[in-house]
């Protein structure tokens, strides 16, 4: 099943989700022409902490999405909250997985997922922040979070019959830069039944990592990919040319690391306004900017869906699929949100799905 990722979406008390869920999934759905209509779920840390609570507020929200024909198989609890404030940038790496409320957060998810389960899942993914921002970070903090990812397993082997597994998910400029890092972090530290990687496309592909020996080094080790957010990069192969075009996603919410290919290696820049002084210049850069999948931004800007399906053909198993575009309110010229979503749907199950498999 391919679910849209509700992080889009500025909602963050129960009664706001089901106001968007009705305003944007529900159409959504039926422009699919769809019985079923799955949805990754972001629910701040307020949220989940009041769902995971009442049993009865779990049931009536079930109810809600049941009545819409919403299918939950993931959640994204990567933002704590705020993940729509004016100004996120670095906030949305707290608290970090050393804070007892990173861990706090993650079990009230592990609740409220267990009720919230689609019947026909195999089982539940919460996907989760690479640890934190790559600075400050020491060998305590090391064995702290190794403690807190026990702590969530634990509760997660509480849960019943249907596993529930987490997936840490790499990014640029975090502790667990690259997948690379988050396979060496994970393994041997992590029980890889209910610990495994969230795979994001996007974040792949500005690392200028190769997705066959991403997949590759994946296979040779005992981490699983439990979740695959389908996402695309900003590409610009001539920066110097395109200066004027990027100007218009330098824009003061999210962070937009940046990463450049030039002389034999990569280059970094943990912001696009920064990477004007930062970087060479002289290679290809990629934006930490999740672009939509189904169209192409005008020349001389491109995106990175070559990576996603790479990705995709290449993939063993059948690992839930979240299309994660939260960039729609800050993109130069976002149009519907609606027909947006149901576009970038169709694109996924038309170049994700696996033949044989249900989308």
């Amino acid at each position: 099943m391919i679910s849209y990722c509700t992080n889009v979406h500025p909602a963050e008390d129960v009664d706001g989700i089901v106001a968007q869920l009705e305003r944007y999934a529900l159409p959504v759905r039926e422009r699919l022409g769809d019985d079923k209509l799955g949805v990754g779920l972001w629910l701040s840390a307020p949220v989940a902490r009041g769902l995971a609570g009442d049993p009865q507020a779990r049931k009536a929200f079930r109810s809600e999405l049941d009545a819409r024909g919403l299918s939950v198989y993931t959640l994204n609890a990567f933002p704590y909250g705020g993940f729509h404030d004016e100004v996120v940038k670095h906030a949305v790496y707290r608290p970090e997985w050393t804070h007892s409320d990173r861990a706090a957060y993650t079990i009230d998810c592990v609740t409220v997922l267990s009720d919230l389960l689609a019947e026909d899942a195999a089982y539940g993914s919460i996907s989760t922040l690479p640890l934190a921002w790559r600075e400050p970070w020491t060998d305590h903090d090391d064995h702290s979070a190794a403690v807190a990812f026990e702590q969530v397993v634990r509760a997660i082997r509480a849960t019943g019959d249907r596993p529930i597994r987490l997936a840490v998910e790499p990014e640029p400029g975090c502790v667990l830069d690259t997948v690379a890092d988050a396979l060496g972090w994970l393994s041997g530290r992590v029980d890889p039944e209910y610990v495994g990687l969230c795979l994001d496309t996007c974040h792949l592909a500005v690392s200028f990592a190769d997705p066959a020996e991403t997949l590759k080094a994946i296979a040779e080790s005992d981490v699983d990919v439990v979740k695959v957010q389908a996402s695309a990069a900003l590409h610009v192969e001539k920066p110097a040319e395109a200066r004027e075009a990027l100007a218009a996603f330098a824009e003061p919410r999210y962070l937009h690391q940046v990463r450049e290919l030039s002389g034999g290696a990569v280059h970094k820049a943990d912001d696009l306004p920064e990477a004007w002084t930062e970087l060479p210049g002289e290679g290809p850069w990629r934006v930490h900017f999740h672009m939509p999948l189904h169209q192409a931004p005008a020349a001389p800007l491109a995106t990175t869906t070559d990576v996603l399906r790479a990705v995709a053909a290449g993939l063993p198993g059948e690992p839930h699929i979240e299309v994660e575009t939260y960039t729609w309110s800050v993109l130069p010229d976002a149009g519907d949100l609606v027909g947006g979503i149901a576009a970038e749907l169709e694109w996924a199950k038309a170049n994700l799905v696996k033949e044989g498999v249900s989308a």
